[in-house]
């Protein structure tokens, strides 16, 4: 009688859908780069933060179920020229003393392509100590194991901003019109993913 009952129970089992579970991964930030660019005059000026962190759930059978969440350290602004980071320090733009942080969290993902691992990810940004709801568009690498072992997974993640909606509003005119900097900001994110427990 309790064979039978053992035996009826793994049947019932067998007949379970299968359950995928998200991964978490933390933001491997030695292999992980957050760039942006803007205009100057006729050219576009590109920099980078060298200092972030980040956490992605992920299950590649539910995309859609997909969760991100982050933090720049905004101090950590590099764009190569010293005099010009300084700049981007003070009041004029980022006000570092008063916010010192970049966030991220995502809030949802629609209009995925399964071909091309991609769609399209809802998140409130908030820099300057504004938030505001913004998309980017996002795409899955895969996962391999490296070298050593460990699980890696890769995203990429784009998006264009206009800063004065993050009260970034300093400018210059020029005699010939027009303004010194664009308002436009395009950020690119180069993620790798380490798979923790």
């Amino acid at each position: 009688m309790r064979r039978l009952a053992t035996l009826m129970i793994l049947s019932a089992v067998a007949w379970l859908p299968t359950t995928s579970w998200a991964k978490h991964y933390k933001v491997d930030t030695d292999h992980t780069s957050v760039t942006f660019r803007v205009r100057h005059l006729f050219t576009a000026v590109k920099g980078r933060f060298d200092k972030f962190e980040g956490e992605i759930e992920f299950d590649s059978a539910k995309p859609q179920e997909g969760k991100v969440s982050g933090s720049i350290d905004v101090e950590s602004i590099n764009t190569n020229v010293p005099e010009r980071d300084k700049h981007l320090r003070s009041k004029d733009f980022f006000d570092v003393a008063q916010f010192p942080k970049i966030t991220f969290v995502s809030t949802g993902v629609a209009d995925l392509d399964a071909a091309k691992k991609s769609g399209k990810m809802q998140a409130k940004l908030t820099i300057h100590g504004i938030e505001k709801a913004v998309v980017l568009d996002v795409s899955y690498l895969g996962e391999i194991k490296d070298p050593w072992g460990k699980t890696k997974a890769g995203f990429t993640a784009q998006t264009t901003v206009n800063r004065k909606d993050f009260g970034l509003t300093w400018n210059q005119a020029l005699e010939t019109g027009g303004a010194l900097v664009g308002d436009e900001i395009q950020i690119d994110i180069d993620a790798e993913g380490l798979a923790v427990e």
